[in-house]
């Protein structure tokens, strides 16, 4: 006989919070990249901010679980992640696209997109269906043939980007994603954050105050590995004066937190 499947069955699993980090450290080599971090992070994008050096792509690697907190606790997707072995089922709900990313010369995009599903251990009859949805969002059809060493480097990031938001992630990390792109594409880009946020978890780092300013729900702002700000890009934009550096209220406002964190740091 047959069993009803209930609906709470087949609803998908929800979190307090998608992230959820206290007390996080990281190192970069010898370095403690992350020192103390708070941090929780729900569904919708949040920009990252932060000077270089800040910590920002070390938090983002850990968020991947590319490398292991020193110290603190992480949780990703409910699942408590910091030392444990077998990651696989937490990394199948992620994307990550870092600064740098490998793929082989000879593939085309989408047999680099097709490949990246298979490591992500999505069903093989889902992933073609995945592919070309994940090429079209990232404007990308046109070139679905071509091999991988023949992009420009704007194409290339957005090969990068399919290959994140292949598999769905309840949880998308994106490290500078709009390096390379034209000033079409970023605000095709704005678009897509916008669309990927209503159900997913999106983390942007970006040195690009503006594209937080427009396409985020939350700013996260960081120095030196430790939590400076976390608000909305409206509030951001109140937090600075007419005298602080900047050629837009929201960068006066990053301008302004991180000029006033340091002081209180040095005193």
């Amino acid at each position: 006989m047959m069993r009803t499947v209930s609906a709470a069955e087949t609803a998908p699993t929800l979190h307090p919070w998608a992230v959820h980090a206290e007390e996080l450290r990281v190192r970069a080599g010898r370095h403690l990249a992350v020192d103390g971090l708070d941090l929780a992070l729900g569904t919708g994008v949040h920009g990252l901010l932060g000077p270089n050096g800040a910590g920002k792509t070390t938090l983002m690697r850990a968020l991947a679980t590319v490398i292991r907190p020193a110290g603190g606790r992480l949780t990703l997707l409910g699942e408590q992640v910091d030392g444990r072995a077998d990651l696989r089922t937490v990394r199948r709900g992620l994307g990550y696209l870092p600064q740098q990313f490998g793929f082989y010369p000879r593939f085309t995009v989408r047999e680099f997109v097709e490949y990246m599903a298979w490591l992500k251990e999505m069903p093989k009859a889902e992933i073609p269906g995945a592919v070309q949805r994940a090429i079209d969002r990232v404007g990308l059809a046109a070139k679905a043939g071509a091999r991988m060493k023949t992009l420009s480097g704007g194409m290339l990031r957005r090969a990068g980007i399919a290959q994140a938001i292949v598999n769905d992630p309840a949880v998308l990390l994106l490290d500078e994603p709009t390096v390379g792109l034209d000033p079409e594409q970023r605000l095709e880009f704005r678009e897509l954050l916008r669309d990927l946020g209503v159900d997913s978890c999106v983390l942007v780092s970006t040195h690009l105050v503006e594209d937080v300013a427009v396409a985020c729900t939350d700013v996260v702002l960081i120095n030196a590995g430790r939590l400076v700000y976390q608000g909305t890009p409206e509030d951001l934009a109140t937090q600075g004066g007419p005298d602080d550096p900047g050629d837009s209220p929201a960068e006066r406002g990053y301008s302004a937190l991180l000029r006033r964190y340091r002081a209180e740091e040095s005193r």
